[in-house]
């Protein structure tokens, strides 16, 4: 547990003794305080407006009107901080005069035990009052929320022409802060949305323009008439207005029927009023009931966030603005994070987050886009501008043995090493330590993929790869499970590391290989992708091996597009090379995988005969508000494009960022969000 921040005081005296004694005292008795002295009653005023501490302690002198000064400054400046009077001398008449004028209590240096008593109990009833002022303004929010659900509210509808707002309907207008439809019809529909989404909305509207566009939810900031900013989750379908070809932007309303009212009730007491995401007790529920599910693929951690310096943040702002404070930083995290993602409070302002992705650098990724678009933000709370960083801890979860405790315990320690290595940063915990059980692990691998082999337990798996160019073209990406004992399925993840260090890769790329032409054999398969490890790839006798398969199988070459990763082709460029040409003579297509994130991605297109480039999974992570990604990405396409090689970006898991990439001139993608990886039935 991290120390107790210390508790700031004003003291008003013109000694300095008086400081230190009451510094000492309280420490004395435990209390960590930190003491800003004020010499002089005129100076009192702009000290409680700034500091906003949790007690003034005045010393006065015997004259009554001393004590009447202080107190009509604090009544005037302090936010309600409550007030001790400190004198040399103290009896029952003079505590009650100045308990009258409002004063807390009166002490004496004297009596240092009664000193330390008072303190304490007016720290802790200060502590109390903001802890209950927070409570009220939850139970408000809540109100505000039931009274939603209950009254309910038209949908908010807009018609879009050629990128101008053509129509919209009272609850659109409303929706924005106008007072007439005419103060927005006619308006391009970019000014009424935050830049950061106006490259998903481009490309949300080209697709459905084009009819490519079909249940899916768009989200975008919606830029208000006040200035403020929502985000909005938005339905488009292809309409008509005026006879004319046109798009329909839709923003559901809140109505609800009376005949789920109570999951509606249910689903806003599991939510926290200020933030929208899940109260712990419900998130550690729905955490439980995700981690019983196997993961099919990828990987699965949870990931803490929490604003750096929250103590001082939280006096800076005060116990009103607090919760707003929170609820505006939890706005950060829910423009960036993907609808699937699981997000609770578990704490005044730490979040957690059930993140599914395709690696482990996918989520860091994230983690480092979330910390630097925090750190660029201005939040207005009240008449204040606050800015802040955050540090981000993940947690790792294992596939085998899922214990949600352990990983909760995992991103929270880590984002606390993380706070006390200075913040700002990601910090990561991992205590699978493979490297330390590596060969012992490696040695019953061995054992169950040679035996998975000789009885023919792997079984293939496909995953479409979705044209955004119109038509479906059967191209598919090609996995591999490996089938254990018991009949269960085990994912590459589990055994790939240990087939790579022991020389079993060819193996197994060799039986992918055949059946991924057993299948090109029997099915209508436009393109199978199929990878191929380091050590296929620096196999001479690989090319000879193709030419005997074609041979007994007969089938089309052009199916099968062989694909390596960017960082190998870079390390091994030569044999690179000539593999693609070898592969390229036997009638076969070649492409790059996992590219765009080494060191020279351009030299690879200048030097192998490419048929695709798949576009690297951590690029599309936050593609869909960050416009330097963006622009990164759009390069790659132009030069693609302009040697002909077809582009595919991975791992697409939400529809901003498909929306994304259709605006940039991506012609292929796949990931969870097109579907995720199904077995091949064979024959």
């Amino acid at each position: 547990m991290a120390e107790q921040a210390a508790i700031p005081l004003i003291v008003l005296t013109r000694h300095q003794d008086n400081v230190e004694a009451l510094n000492s005292t309280l420490r004395n008795a435990g209390l960590a305080a930190h003491c800003s002295w004020i010499r002089e009653l005129n100076d009192l005023g702009d000290a409680l407006a700034q500091i906003n501490p949790h007690l003034l302690v005045a010393f006065v002198g015997p004259d009554a009107s001393d004590t009447a000064k202080v107190m009509s400054v604090a009544t005037q400046f302090g936010n309600g901080t409550p007030v001790i009077i400190a004198r040399d001398q103290v009896d029952e008449d003079i505590m009650a005069a100045a308990m009258q004028q409002g004063a807390r209590d009166v002490v004496t240096l004297r009596n240092p035990v009664r000193l330390q008593a008072v303190v304490s109990r007016e720290v802790e009833a200060h502590r109390q009052a903001r802890s209950l002022n927070n409570t009220l303004h939850s139970a408000r929010e809540y109100r505000a929320q039931l009274k939603s659900f209950m009254a309910g509210s038209a949908d908010a509808i807009a018609y879009v022409q050629e990128g101008i707002l053509v129509d919209a309907n009272p609850a659109w207008i409303e929706l924005y802060g106008h007072a007439a439809a005419d103060m927005m019809i006619g308006m391009p529909l970019m000014d009424i949305f935050d830049p950061s989404a106006h490259t998903a909305i481009k490309g949300a509207l080209v697709a459905c323009m084009q009819g490519k566009w079909s249940d899916h939810s768009l989200r975008a900031s919606a830029l208000l008439n006040d200035g403020s900013s929502v985000p909005l989750d938005i339905e488009l379908t292809i309409a008509e207005f005026d006879g004319d070809p046109a798009v329909r932007l839709c923003v559901p309303s809140q109505k609800k029927d009376a005949g789920n009212l109570d999951e509606q009730l249910t689903d806003a007491l599991e939510h926290d009023a200020a933030t929208g995401t899940l109260q712990r007790k419900f998130f550690v529920q729905w955490l439980k009931e995700s981690l019983a599910h196997p993961i099919k693929a990828g990987v699965r951690h949870l990931v803490s966030i929490q604003p750096d310096r929250l103590d001082a943040l939280a006096d800076d702002v005060g116990p009103l603005s607090f919760e707003e404070f929170i609820g505006q930083f939890a706005g950060i995290i829910n423009e960036v994070r993907q609808p699937n993602d699981l997000v609770g409070r578990f704490g005044d302002g730490n979040f957690m987050l059930l993140m599914e992705r395709g690696t482990t650098r996918d989520i860091e990724t994230w983690a480092r886009q979330l910390i630097q678009k925090v750190a660029t933000q201005v939040l207005r709370v009240g008449d204040k501008q606050i800015s802040c960083t955050c540090t981000v801890g993940i947690g790792m979860i294992d596939p085998r043995q899922p214990d949600a405790a352990a990983s909760i315990n995992d991103a929270i320690a880590a984002r606390l090493n993380g706070h006390e290595a200075g913040g700002n940063r990601v910090h990561l915990i991992d205590h699978l330590e493979e490297d330390t059980r590596q060969q012992a692990a490696d040695e019953i691998w061995v054992k169950r993929i040679k035996a998975a082999l000789m009885e023919n337990r792997f079984r293939l798996m496909q995953q479409p790869v979705a044209s955004l160019l119109g038509g479906e073209r059967g191209m598919y990406d090609v996995l591999v499970r490996m089938i254990d004992e018991q009949g269960q399925e085990v994912l590459p993840g589990e055994f790939i590391a240990a087939a790579e260090r022991n020389d079993l890769m060819k193996n197994i790329d060799r039986w992918i290989i055949g059946a991924a032409m057993s299948v090109c054999g029997s099915r209508k398969i436009d393109r199978l992708f199929v990878r191929l490890s380091k050590d296929s790839m620096r196999d001479k006798s690989l090319l000879q091996w193709l030419a005997n398969q074609l041979k007994a199988t007969r089938i089309d070459p052009s199916h099968i597009v062989f694909q390596i990763s960017e960082q190998n082709a870079t390390e091994y460029l030569a044999d690179t090379a000539e593999l693609a040409a070898g592969l390229r003579k036997a009638g076969f297509q070649f492409a790059i995988e996992h590219f765009g994130t080494g060191r020279d991605p351009q030299r690879l297109l200048a030097h192998l005969p490419l048929n695709f480039v798949k576009i690297d999974g951590t690029l599309m992570q936050g593609l869909a508000v960050d416009q330097g990604q963006q622009q990164k990405v759009r390069d790659f396409v132009d030069q693609a494009r302009g040697r002909s090689i077809s582009t595919i970006a991975e791992r697409v898991e939400d529809a901003n960022t498909m929306a994304v990439l259709w605006q940039l001139g991506i012609e292929f993608i796949q990931g969870y969000f097109v579907n995720e990886p199904e077995q091949v039935v064979m024959g």
